[in-house]
């Protein structure tokens, strides 16, 4: 199974750009202020996210002020459901928000889904990434692959989310297109970062399924090797991850980082907020903030960004009523 969505993001960004490129360079595009709604606490993805992007709109000039608010509670349901319901006094207000918002509404976490609001525009990605013990025998995808082969039972994959969730589905997807049966798949999750990493060097996990950001991390830590990436292209940030692509495994995969407004959203209001952030790309306080994080910047916008989620959401679907979950 090839999972395009990274390399249709990438393209769609390109249109984006031309798209919107004209209208970021006037200044009267610029806001007074945004408030970020943030579906988790803080410290997290989305916490991250929010908080970098008014850190570079504030700091380059395009917005006079950021504020910010954590709404945790079902899976970011909470969030989206106060969004929808105070519609009419939100339109000064950017929720943060990432592929759980599809995985979530497939699996009925929250009856809501992206249709629901209004869409402004994909700003970053990470990609996925398997690494395993820095001490293990394993170098490759051809290693763990030949490992799963000689005793699937006893090559568990772990993760930092629950069954079904999008690290089940990253290492589902890859081993799927390596020519196994995701089935067969032995997933173990984790909740929190340390736990899964001592089960990874105790060899109760042979590997690890994480965001590829996490993973250069720890490989930088020392504690880990990354052993494919599901990107197209090797990343440049850290261009010794190799890709799933160049192994032989013909899938990709990125978690994508954006956000959403208000249903009922005003033209002149989505105007302002998506031609604010196409222009911020180009501002070295962007730049600062992303490289920070490790961010890839994949920037789709409007249409554009509807049909990313609209593709991503019939990728996620088939795969999970394959294991089972819908």
């Amino acid at each position: 199974m090839t999972f395009e969505l990274g390399r249709r993001a990438l393209l769609a960004a390109a249109a984006a750009f031309t798209l919107v490129g004209p209208a970021a360079a006037d200044s009267h595009k610029m806001l007074d202020s945004i408030h970020f709604l943030i579906p988790g606490g803080a410290g997290g993805g989305w916490d991250g996210t929010a908080r970098g992007t008014g850190e570079a709109l504030t700091g380059a000039g395009l917005v006079g002020t950021a504020s910010y608010e954590n709404m945790s509670g079902g899976g970011g349901g909470k969030a989206i459901g106060y969004l929808i319901e105070n519609a009419d006094s939100q339109h000064g207000t950017l929720m943060v928000n990432s592929t759980p918002i599809v995985i979530r509404s497939l699996t009925g976490v929250f009856p809501h889904n992206f249709r629901d609001l209004t869409l402004v525009s994909g700003t970053i990605g990470d990609y996925a990434a398997l690494v395993v013990g820095k001490d293990s025998p394993m170098n490759s995808m051809a290693d763990l692959l030949a490992a799963y082969d000689a005793d699937a039972s006893a090559t568990a994959i772990g993760g930092g989310s629950v069954p079904g969730g999008m690290d089940h589905l990253v290492a589902a997807m890859v081993m799927e297109a390596a020519g196994k049966d995701a089935l067969n798949v032995k997933y173990i999750p984790y909740d929190a970062g340390g736990k899964a990493m001592a089960a990874l060097l105790s060899g109760e996990i042979k590997a690890l399924s994480t965001g590829f950001s996490e993973a250069v991390a720890l490989a930088q830590a020392g504690e880990v090797k990354i052993i494919g990436v599901t990107s197209d292209e090797r990343v440049e940030a850290y261009g010794d991850a190799p890709t799933m692509k160049e192994q032989g495994i013909d899938t990709t995969f990125v978690n994508w980082r954006g956000f959403f407004g208000a249903p009922g959203l005003s033209a002149d209001k989505l105007e302002a907020y998506q031609a604010a952030i196409a222009k911020m790309y180009a501002t070295d306080e962007w730049e600062a903030v992303r490289a920070r994080n490790g961010w890839v910047n994949i920037h789709n916008s409007g249409d554009d960004f509807r049909t990313f989620l609209e593709d991503q959401e019939k990728v996620i679907g088939d795969l999970m009523k394959k294991l089972g979950f819908l």
